[in-house]
């Protein structure tokens, strides 16, 4: 590597990493927000928990901040380049653009190599890391999921309000039973009431005293027009709250496809390949679907590291072609490529209920595209 190769390599670098930081940091904030900043104000989390909880969503935030990071990262330094005129030294020079670039090309496999890593090891090791330290710290003091004068719609069929809670003894409560349609069947409000923690069934178990109980008409609930069945109740339970939404069943947790590793993925694969198909129509359908959803997972962690070099490859183009140094002008290109991308991809995702027309392997179609079209454009601008 000559010193205009590692000048290129260089300059490319140091910006590809400070965009993939930024967009690390973008991902992980509202991940931050939703998950964590509720139980850290509740008291669930301390604060090395907290530390380790956002270490983890850093591999997972990589994962979709390195290929829009690496295209941000080309466009701003061959953009740069490129209105300094220095790429036109370089062919003054007899240089050409795709021997000037390959510097660039280069980092775009080494990206791509990452990318494989964080998706089929680093990521779903940290995922599944993340969500057995979260439900642990839920798990050492499950009545704190029960906020004061929060509406709780954690808990399946079920929203949840509490005025105040003192332990386990729970004050002015509400509880709102919903129907598959999430509309409201049955109103409870107690003067009183205690949880308790059931660590067999992992569930809640309520019971309340002093209650009011309104039910509505299940088929109509909506109609206030019909009268309402209302109770009075000295004692009214037990009601079972599932806590499987917050640490999964019992002790495990619930762990999906997309959080298996590359060894694990192909022993899940193989599991299902290996199964007969059912005689039924419907449990036929059912399995050509799970192994086509095991198949997607596949392609798309491939497709998703192999997005970085294809991110590079079309950013080479643009960003000499463009010529500008102004990093929101090559912002927004990036942004505007990567919401393309990923909106094809979400297009082709939709399809896993059609295993016939192959969707895992449709999934390589954006990549051909953005490879296709960074050819295509090199050419173009060689010849300028």
């Amino acid at each position: 590597m000559n010193l205009l190769d590692r000048y290129i390599f260089k300059s490319v670098f140091f910006t590809c990493l400070a965009a993939v930081g930024m967009f690390a940091f973008i991902v992980v904030v509202p991940n931050i927000a939703r998950d964590l900043v509720a139980h850290a104000l509740a008291g669930q989390l301390p604060p090395l928990t907290l530390l380790k909880l956002i270490s983890l969503l850093v591999p997972v935030a990589i994962v979709y901040a390195l290929p829009m990071g690496m295209l941000t990262g080309v466009l701003l330094t061959l953009g740069r380049l490129s209105a300094d005129s220095e790429i036109t030294a370089m062919r003054a020079a007899g240089v050409s653009v795709p021997r000037a670039t390959r510097p660039v090309v280069l980092l775009g496999v080494l990206g791509a190599a990452v990318g494989l890593y964080f998706n089929f090891d680093s990521m779903p090791r940290a995922r599944v890391a993340y969500e057995s330290t979260l439900a642990a710290a839920i798990r050492s003091n499950p009545l704190s999921i029960i906020v004061p004068k929060t509406f709780i719609r954690d808990f399946p069929g079920y929203v949840v309000y509490v005025n105040d809670k003192e332990g386990g003894l729970l004050h002015d409560f509400w509880l709102w039973e919903l129907d598959k349609d999430r509309r409201v069947v049955r109103v409870v409000r107690a003067e009183s009431g205690r949880v308790d923690y059931d660590d067999t069934n992992n569930e809640f178990i309520l019971t309340l005293t002093h209650a009011q109980v309104e039910s509505r008409r299940e088929k109509a609930p909506e109609n206030f027009t019909d009268a309402q069945l209302v109770g009075a109740f000295g004692q009214w339970g037990p009601i079972h709250l599932s806590l499987e939404r917050f640490f999964g069943r019992g002790s495990s947790i619930r762990v999906k496809r997309e959080w298996l590793t590359y060894d694990q993925l192909e022993a899940e694969r193989q599991r299902l390949a290996q199964v007969e198909t059912p005689a039924a129509p419907e449990e036929a359908e059912r399995l050509a679907q799970d192994r086509i959803k095991a198949d997607m997972v596949y392609h798309d962690k491939f497709n998703t590291a192999l997005a970085v070099l294809s991110f590079a490859m079309i950013g080479i183009p643009l960003g000499i072609k463009v010529s500008r140094r102004e990093t929101s002008a090559n912002f927004g290109v990036a942004v505007g490529l990567t919401l393309v991308y990923y909106l094809m991809t979400v297009v082709i995702k939709v399809l896993d209920r059609h295993p016939e027309v192959r969707p895992d392997l449709l999934l390589w179609l954006p990549n051909a595209i953005y490879l296709g079209a960074a050819i295509w454009l090199m050419r173009r601008v060689e010849r300028r």
